[in-house]
């Protein structure tokens, strides 16, 4: 379910259009963004939003299967909005991924002791369990979340008039009520829901492949959202916005329509073409083939996200990085810290470097990076230092490439903010812009 992006076109929406504001706040539902209030995250410049595609089958209409009291993420974007307000990169987050999910206390649906499965499940026990798990895969600090149901989503794309697309090929599919004929042509909710959700109208009839029409549905709500037979009649934004509020499940830093305007004039700034949907990547998971889980693509992009510059996409037209990591890179571990050399080789080899080996070494006082006498052993070792945020001077040795020694002083170094961060390399991943031609891609 991808109602998470209309919640987000909402929100742009509602400081242009603050009619029957009363009735508007009261539709506004909440729930804990985390168990324990005292965590809250502090504000910064760049936000993350987990976005939430709830697949309850507690809904007044039916068609979607039998009510179990049960609950899973049908869709899970996290929607990182830039500190300067000129890009939104939204990265699709697979429901089939496995991972390690972390222990949650009990927010309304109760507790949940952790451990290894799918992703989606955790929002069974509350969308405070889903953040939990997100920031554990992703390594990103969430500020809030939105959640939406099936019947929320209809809704949204039902009053705004429906939404354009154009498919390739026709699309069958009995178990998500799908029936679409090949080229461009305009569905209602029903049918763009169920053009989200279809596994079997496609060839690998899996959750991974069915994430580029969600792209396309996204983008579609974005472009006709932006419209203004949207924004300038008054009975279709209200219709809007009254489907939106009333499908909403937020955090409390999001329950009030001050807040989400707030929210709003960050998110006006972005033009479409800067708002590009990504899906995570990932490869078949070793313990389910059924499964997956991210590759390294995957951790550049978190990384990106952290440091908040922009992804970079091996489709993209981009000069040649002057960043090299050719070198390859022994990393020494004299921190006395159990296993922080290879928590140093992950994020290095996330950044593209190749690391040669690592091993323990004798106790040292400070971090020490030391390479060839050779230009691309000089460059890595730089760009390395750069990109760990590491404020040592490189040194010239009889080293084969760069060889990093952590030191006791290496958490303190890397815990000061960057000047300057980092370049992310290119990574290959599914991806669109929202002002995407509908029918060209």
């Amino acid at each position: 379910m991808i109602g998470w992006i209309s919640a987000l076109v909402v929100v742009a929406l509602i400081a242009v259009g603050a009619i029957a504001y009363a009735q508007l706040q009261g539709n506004v539902t909440t729930a804990p963004l985390r168990s324990d209030p005292s965590s809250e995250p502090l504000a910064t410049g760049d936000l993350n939003i987990l976005l939430l595609g709830s697949d309850t089958r507690a809904l007044a209409s039916g068609g979607y299967g039998d009510d179990d009291g049960s609950q899973r993420s049908d869709a899970m974007v996290v929607a990182h909005i830039s500190s300067d307000n000129t890009r939104i990169d939204a990265v699709q987050l697979p429901r089939d991924t496995l991972t390690d999910l972390p222990a949650c206390e009990d927010t309304g649906r109760g507790s949940f002791d952790g451990g290894f499965g799918m992703l989606n499940s955790a929002l069974e026990y509350g969308p405070a369990c889903s953040v939990a798990a997100v920031e554990q895969l992703t390594g990103l600090t969430i500020d809030h979340f939105v959640q939406i149901d099936f019947e929320g989503f209809i809704g949204i794309v039902d009053a705004m008039g429906g939404i354009d697309v154009c498919l390739p090929q026709a699309l069958t599919d009995g178990h998500a009520q799908l029936d679409l004929p090949a080229g461009a042509q305009s569905i209602d909710g029903t049918q763009a829901l169920a053009l989200a959700r279809t596994r079997h109208a496609l060839a690998e009839e899996s959750d991974v492949a069915r994430l580029g029409h969600q792209q396309m549905v996204l983008s579609a709500i974005v472009q006709k959202a932006t419209k203004t037979d949207v924004l300038v009649r008054p009975d279709r934004l209200y219709a809007f916005l009254d489907a939106a509020t009333s499908s909403m499940t937020v955090d409390p830093g999001l329950g009030a329509l001050t807040d989400l305007a707030g929210l709003a004039a960050r998110v006006a700034n972005v033009p479409m073409s800067s708002v590009t949907f990504l899906t995570m990547p990932t490869t078949e998971a070793p313990q389910d083939r059924n499964r997956v889980v991210p590759t390294a693509d995957a951790d550049v992009i978190f990384r990106a996200l952290l440091d908040d510059v922009p992804v970079v996409l091996t489709t993209d037209e981009v000069e040649e990085d002057a960043t090299v990591r050719t070198a390859p890179v022994r990393i020494l571990n004299g921190a006395g810290v159990a296993g922080l050399a290879s928590r140093v080789s992950e994020d290095a080899t996330g950044y593209g470097y190749t690391v040669s080996g690592l091993a323990n070494a004798d106790a040292a006082d400070l971090t020490v990076i030391t390479a060839a006498d050779t230009p691309d052993a000089q460059q890595t070792a730089q760009a390395l230092a750069s990109e760990l945020g590491l404020a040592v001077t490189v040194q010239t040795g009889d080293v084969e490439g760069v060889q990093l020694l952590l030191g006791a002083d290496y958490t303190d170094l890397t815990s000061q903010p960057r000047a300057t961060p980092p370049p992310s390399r290119p990574v290959d991943a599914v991806n669109r812009s929202a002002d995407t031609d509908l029918c060209t891609a």
